[in-house]
């Protein structure tokens, strides 16, 4: 019995080791696919603003003209920020106030059935963009990223990895 133990501890360890190695690269797959849904997205709404602002018009967003640019400018620059993972906090944090925003305005009845119809609303526009914010919002972008590479950069060296590096 204490073998089975063992061997399900070393079997468990070793999962969870490997589990650990993907999450870099899975955060970076996410962050490369959503990344250009999100910019190209962006730039189809740049380009097409003026549908953009009559939509937005049709919903009753204050400001229409104003939130158009700001949300199709977002979704551009926020697009390439992911793909990069340079300030990908900061970007996820205001991607996912966008996509909650247009779960508010757009697909009200897909948020509202979030218990009683789930299917609805993971079925609507907004929500693999969400996710994909939402998970690198929590998450990081993970260390195939500009921000982790810039946070080696600012970490200060250590006497005892100098001494260790001797």
């Amino acid at each position: 019995m204490k073998a089975v133990a063992q061997l399900a501890a070393r079997g468990y360890a070793l999962l969870r080791s490997v589990g650990n190695s993907l999450q870099s690269p899975l955060l970076l797959l996410v962050r490369l696919y959503w990344g250009w849904q999100f910019l190209q997205t962006g730039w189809g709404k740049l380009q097409h603003i003026h549908k953009v602002i009559g939509f937005f018009t049709s919903l009753g967003i204050p400001a229409p003209a104003l939130n158009a640019w700001f949300v199709s400018g977002l979704e551009f620059v926020g697009g390439i920020l992911l793909i990069a993972g340079l300030g990908s906090r900061f970007i996820s944090l205001l991607l996912t106030v966008d996509m909650f925003v247009a779960y508010l305005t757009a697909d009200r009845a897909a948020l509202a059935s979030i218990i009683s119809d789930p299917g609805k609303f993971y079925n609507a526009d907004p929500y693999t963009f969400f996710f994909a914010s939402l998970m690198i919002l929590i998450f990081g972008p993970g260390r195939l990223a500009l921000d982790y590479l810039l946070s080696l950069e600012r970490k200060p060296v250590h006497s005892s990895r100098i001494r260790a590096a001797a």
